[in-house]
């Protein structure tokens, strides 16, 4: 109330102050002193508006762009959207074209492509038109001081992150073999103090637009790093036992985790902020993985199931394992309706989210070593070229078998076969798909059951490359 007070007064003020005086003498002299201070006030105003004119044209274009893209209506938003998505296609295709020599219609291809990928359904054939892997283009990167447990590729494909037993954390360079930057462990009792982890690391997560790592550890914590410097960005807690799986949803910051508390987390990391925990699997669970939708998939280890979680819908999809499965240790999606699983009984399975049971399942897919017994050559690690026919699997004999899935992934057949000596805990495909990344350890990734003490602790690039 007193600030419209003050204000009235003023004006009364201001008022009595260019009120002429009386007289006729008095009436000129005032007439003409007002003039020249109105002239004098003019002039000032004037020169400010010519000084900001640039400014304020700025504000006014600034504001008028604003108010068109409020008048703007949702379907001519949409209409916009689209025609700048065809114009990316289009020029995206063209440059394909001109190094393929394709003469293809680019844009409907592509949009066919992107409609079978969303819906579940691209399965692209690749297997058949690559060379067999050779030991001679193999190359190890050695760093680590206990087995290597998981492994990540950077999206541009430059880049290779490896966790370790021994606590630490390296980023290697793709294309000279050579280490970047290495986080090393700290001991036990020095959580506090020490930046990065004190514990085995047991699985690691990167995002699609390459700006956040995640790596999980057997001390419940999840640490989130900058992947291009490895500088440390936060700490998430709340599982109760060892973090086992990680995954990124597909082109957002959406982190899954899989723990051995039997949970699944939902973290959003541009909040750095916990969301919720999924509930249903009766055992340790041993990986998790993701893609584009709102869901993710996850394999229950001795409960014998994989569960595929509806986050929006609030609703959980069970697949259980095959006859004489005894734990479901790794799993990873081929695209949104298809996922594939290694359990201990050495076998490997394709599913279908349509179907409970197995699409196929292929018994003793590696072959058992001397005095190996099938039952104890796990699968230890699977991963999938998305939305191909390609799929790879690693297990405890040491070797890397290609698959290739037939029509509508009904069936399973080994085109090829790499030995690496050790335990294949990890594998990673490269985005571009032209890098193989393989894991290697004396010791099964979650455990001490054996131990190979002939391997050596490393990992393996090995180059795909398609026929002549």
């Amino acid at each position: 109330m007193s600030f419209f007070i003050r204000r009235s007064n003023e004006k009364r003020g201001s008022k009595s102050k260019l009120k002429k005086p009386a007289g006729p003498a008095g009436k000129k002299d005032a007439g003409v002193r007002y003039a020249r201070k109105r002239k004098a006030w003019d002039e000032e105003i004037n020169s400010e508006s010519e000084v900001d004119s640039d400014e304020a044209t700025d504000t006014r274009k600034a504001e008028l762009a604003s108010s068109d893209e409020e008048a703007e209506t949702a379907q001519e938003k949409k209409l916009r959207l689209t025609k700048q998505y065809l114009a990316q296609l289009e020029a995206g295709e063209a440059d394909r074209e001109e190094e393929d020599g394709a003469t293809r219609d680019a844009i409907s291809h592509r949009l066919k492509q992107d409609q079978l990928e969303l819906a579940g359904k691209l399965q692209r054939e690749v297997a058949d038109s690559l060379e067999s892997p050779d030991l001679t283009q193999l190359r190890e990167l050695r760093g680590h001081k206990l087995p290597v447990t998981c492994v990540v590729i950077s999206p541009d494909s430059k880049h290779i992150f490896s966790g370790s037993k021994d606590c630490s954390l390296i980023k290697w360079c793709v294309e000279t073999g050579k280490k970047v930057k290495v986080i090393a462990g700290g001991k036990k009792g020095t959580e506090k103090t020490h930046v990065g982890h004190t514990s085995h690391i047991l699985c690691l997560a990167i995002s699609t637009d390459g700006k956040f790592l995640a790596s999980g550890d057997r001390n419940n914590v999840i640490h989130i790093w900058d992947p291009h410097s490895l500088d440390s960005i936060s700490s998430l807690t709340g599982h109760r036992d060892a973090v086992s799986g990680l995954a990124f949803r597909k082109g957002s910051h959406q982190l899954f985790s899989a723990s051995h508390d039997r949970s699944v987390k939902v973290w959003n990391l541009d909040e750095m902020a916990y969301v919720e925990t999924l509930f249903g699997h009766q055992d340790c669970l041993t990986g998790v993985d993701s893609l584009s939708r709102d869901r993710a998939v996850t394999s229950g280890g001795r409960d014998r199931t994989v569960r595929v979680w509806k986050i929006i819908e609030e609703s959980q999809l069970i697949f259980h394992g095959h006859v004489g499965c005894g734990s479901i240790d790794c799993v990873s999606l081929i695209n949104e309706s298809t996922f594939v699983t290694g359990a201990d009984d050495n076998s490997v399975s394709l599913w279908s989210v349509n179907k409970k049971k197995p699409l196929t399942t292929v018994k003793q897919a590696h072959k058992a070593g001397e005095g190996q017994g099938h039952q104890e050559n796990w699968i230890s690690a699977v991963v999938s070229l998305q939305n191909t026919d390609l799929v790879v699997s690693g297990a405890r004999d040491g070797s890397v078998r290609f698959w290739k899935c037939g029509a509508e992934f009904k069936s399973l057949t080994c085109i090829a076969s790499l030995p690496v000596k050790g335990f294949v805990n990890s594998l990673q495909f490269s985005g571009d798909g032209r890098v193989l990344v393989v894991g290697v350890g004396q010791e099964h990734r979650l455990g001490r059951w054996w131990r190979d003490k002939t391997a050596r602790n490393s990992l393996f690039i090995i180059p795909i490359k398609k026929k002549s």
